[in-house]
């Protein structure tokens, strides 16, 4: 059973460093990309990749919201070492994960559709950004959805290295 929590607490570490891995660079790279097209660019720019956008981040975020949450579960039954910091990360990869029907879903499927009037673009565009970064708090402090992942990988490699601090 530890072998098990173990590969498990790897495997959601794994998906958490790969998840902020990939929402780093969508905020700090793609985003600003975007804002610097012209609207009509954007869209359609949006709409020809909006699929491969949608499965590349749907199964990274997936991946990360349910492996973290199995191996807390694993490593709380086997009273594993670092149980707790799987929870936290568990906890807060559904948070990140919640959100995205608050606010993701409508705003992308509006970019894919065209739905949006192009006067509006750069201003939901940098509605958009400041979601990515801190969900609505418009610059402040780390970005929720990769800092937590940042966050969750970084303890989870202190607490495989059996520093008994994070026991």
């Amino acid at each position: 059973m530890e072998a098990i929590a173990r590969a498990a607490a790897l495997l959601a570490t794994t998906a958490l460093g790969l998840s902020a891995g990939a929402l780093l660079p969508e905020g700090a790279i793609l985003v600003p990309f975007w804002r610097s097209l012209q609207p009509e660019s954007f869209l359609s720019w949006y709409r020809q990749h909006a699929s491969l956008l949608q499965k590349f981040f749907g199964q990274v975020e997936v991946a990360a919201a349910f492996l973290a949450p199995a191996a807390a579960g694993l490593s709380w039954l086997h009273r594993g070492a670092g149980r707790h910091l799987l929870i936290v990360s568990a906890l807060l990869s559904a948070a990140v994960l919640a959100v995205f029907p608050l606010y993701f879903q409508r705003a992308n499927a509006s970019f894919a559709a065209g739905t949006i009037a192009a006067g509006d673009v750069a201003g939901e565009l940098r509605r958009w950004s400041a979601w990515h970064w801190g969900h609505g708090h418009r610059d402040r402090g780390l970005p929720l959805r990769g800092g937590r992942d940042h966050a969750a990988a970084y303890l989870k490699m202190r607490w495989a290295t059996s520093d008994s601090r994070f026991q």
